[in-house]
């Protein structure tokens, strides 16, 4: 862990938005994406695993009644609370640091191949058995991630530890789009 964090905090260093989630439109366009593989309208209490600076809560959070978000670094949990003062932002480290809490909505954006397998495994069996009835929106980075598992390998073992897997929603040359809808829904 300690080797991801330092990396994490390097990324956060100089800005509190290292990826231009602000003003790539690419990413405006994934966020945009990410809202329309929704599988409902609105949510009670969504949770945000790797929220980063807020920046797609910003698109999410109007959809829910209540919102947390999560991410390891702790300059850009202070920006996504400025981004949405609504929301509820926590540190914490993955999987170790899961929120309480009854959420119907699990949103992971390109976070998964910062995990290990066996991180991946706990985080997989710790969401089905916290909120087996949640949906589950995965998205996942198709380029090199300059991590240990490449995007669709970390996705993979998620899906592995799930209960119930995800399905493709969306993809383009860049990044995928996996949903579960909740058990009710199925």
């Amino acid at each position: 862990m300690s080797a991801k964090m330092t990396h994490l905090d390097q990324l956060y260093a100089d800005t509190d938005d290292p990826w231009n989630f602000r003003t790539s439109a690419y990413e405006q366009e994934k966020f945009a994406a990410t809202r329309a593989a929704l599988g409902a309208d609105a949510y009670e209490h969504a949770v945000e695993l790797g929220c980063g600076n807020g920046a797609l809560a910003q698109h999410l959070a109007p959809l829910c009644a209540a919102y947390t978000g999560v991410d390891a670094v702790a300059r850009a949990v202070r920006a996504a609370q400025e981004a949405v003062p609504a929301a509820r932002f926590v540190q914490g480290w993955l999987p170790d640091d899961l929120p309480q809490g009854a959420f119907d909505l699990i949103v992971l954006s390109e976070i998964v191949y910062f995990l290990d397998p066996s991180a991946l495994q706990r985080l997989g069996a710790d969401m089905d058995a916290r909120w087996p009835n949640a949906e589950l929106i995965c998205v996942t980075w198709l380029g090199d991630t300059g991590n240990s598992l490449q995007g669709e390998a970390a996705l993979g073992c998620l899906n592995a530890a799930l209960g119930t897997p995800l399905s493709l929603v969306s993809k383009t040359a860049d990044y995928r789009i996996d949903r579960r809808l909740t058990r009710e829904a199925l």
